[in-house]
């Protein structure tokens, strides 16, 4: 085993309450400097606004930045404001979504792994690893927006095959998303952790991990199986 992959959204840290966060800022904002839209959109309107722009934008559905951008100029325009106010809004935004907190497990066992293998963050989201506390510990950090897809695709999963130059039998992926992490590594040829911090059920029909963990304290523990 030469290469880890490990997802990044509920893998690596909780996320919900950190977008939650973020929208809340973001919508105060909105607030301040176009009261029309704030006061006819909501946090959860802002959601289905970007919901229906997705399905009318399939080349944006990949690059969640982009797409909240857009969706933010859409109504900003609409309700008679400048479309480029968008992008003050999503600096912010994304200012918010960095503020993460990695569960306590996973820096020391970044930190470990790092000694003996290649480490790559891969993601659908736009987190930037390296504004967050876990600046520093991978070799490489991958995001849909970049290569043009998002999991299931296996774009970010090949392109990380292809950048640590390992063939997928070399290589194991860490997600906490049967469909979008296990399922589409195992395809490739990789092995697989399921991180599965919430206890859930394993989606039935669907073929198994190769292992399953509820912390990053135990995919150490399994990968030193490996020799």
């Amino acid at each position: 085993m030469r290469l880890i992959t490990i997802d990044l959204d509920e893998t690596v840290w909780p996320c919900t309450p950190v977008i939650l966060r973020a929208e809340e800022r973001l919508h105060s904002w909105l607030m301040d400097r176009a009261p029309r839209l704030a006061e006819a959109q909501g946090v959860e309107s802002l959601r289905e606004h970007r919901a229906r722009l997705r399905e009318r934008r399939p080349d944006l559905a990949h690059d969640l930045t982009a797409l909240r951008r857009e969706s933010l100029a859409e109504l900003l325009e609409s309700y008679g404001y400048h479309r480029d106010w968008a992008d003050g809004a999503i600096r912010l935004f994304l200012n918010e979504r960095n503020r993460v907190e990695p569960f306590d497990d996973v820096l020391p066992v970044l930190r470990t792994l790092a000694r003996r293998y290649r480490l790559i963050s891969i993601t659908n989201g736009n987190a930037d690893v390296a504004r967050t506390p876990l600046r520093g510990q991978f070799d490489y950090s991958l995001r849909a927006a970049e290569v043009g897809a998002a999991k299931p695709a296996p774009n970010l999963f090949e392109e990380a095959l292809r950048h640590a130059a390992v063939a997928p039998a070399e290589a194991v992926h860490v997600g906490d998303d049967p469909y979008l992490d296990v399922e589409p590594a195992r395809r490739l040829g990789m092995h697989t952790v399921w991180v599965n911090r919430a206890q859930a059920h394993w989606p039935p029909g669907l073929a198994p991990a190769d292992a399953v963990v509820t912390e990053f304290y135990a995919l150490e523990r399994w990968l030193k199986t490996f020799g």
